[in-house]
């Protein structure tokens, strides 16, 4: 056998073997890129995702502007006292006046808190601040569970405010599975299976019973700002 021979098929050989290798080493780096990516996603799952806005085929609301005149509203909070605007008006600058969904909703949790946190800057200014939201009082007993809130918070049966306010919608079908998929009981929550929700609107009321600022958004991740709420009431004279 020639020498030429034998380096033409030592050659062939290593040839082989190294693009063999090569290739295995390609398919090694190909899963441990996979296996990564799963992990990342078994660590950081995607977030439940929530209806954001009220379907197009039912009555879209709208919002009051500023300068309006803020509808005259009557409701129990929880601890059972009666509250109406008038008499809130007769004893305070302002009311700030915030529309919730529920305690199963996060964003609605973390407004209600940074609105807790900040309370006393609030009050400080001569405000009273007020939720209404169409919980039942259970579900409202968790919901200042959750967030600590000592403010009062009206169960609005019969959605009087709601509606007075312009904030109510029905829920759609389809965001109602979507919450049954995510164990949403809205019906147990409520205490009724109407389905109706509010926009998480804010309105700051004067004395005059004027509204001087409203946040009103479609999209329930949009809250008022709370800052931009306690610099109004600095400046605010009452007309």
């Amino acid at each position: 056998m020639s020498s030429r021979f034998v380096f033409i098929a030592l050659t062939t050989v290593f040839q082989t073997n190294y693009f063999t290798m090569k290739k295995c080493l390609f398919i090694a780096l190909v899963l441990l890129i996979s296996v990564g990516v799963h992990a990342q996603q078994a660590t950081n799952p995607t977030p439940p995702v929530q209806p954001v806005t009220p379907q197009a085929s039912f009555s879209q609301p709208s919002a009051l502007t500023v300068g309006s005149k803020a509808p005259d509203f009557n409701g129990i909070d929880y601890q059972g006292k009666k509250l109406s605007l008038k008499a809130l008006l007769k004893k305070n600058n302002t009311i700030v006046l915030f529309f919730y969904r529920g305690q199963w909703c996060p964003y609605c949790n973390k407004y209600i808190k940074q609105i807790q946190d900040n309370l006393s800057r609030l009050t400080g200014k001569g405000a009273i601040v007020i939720g209404v939201t169409p919980e039942a009082g259970l579900a409202i007993n968790t919901t200042i569970s959750k967030t600590g809130a000592t403010f009062p918070i009206i169960s609005d049966k019969g959605y009087k405010i709601m509606k007075a306010y312009k904030v109510d919608y029905v829920v759609s079908a389809d965001d109602l599975a979507l919450m049954h998929k995510y164990h949403i009981d809205m019906d147990a929550n409520n205490g009724n299976m109407d389905h109706i929700l509010p926009i998480p609107a804010t309105y700051v009321i004067n004395k005059k019973e004027k509204i001087i600022y409203a946040h009103f958004d479609v999209d329930y991740r949009k809250r008022a700002n709370i800052d931009d709420i306690i610099n109004l009431l600095s400046f605010s004279t009452g007309n």
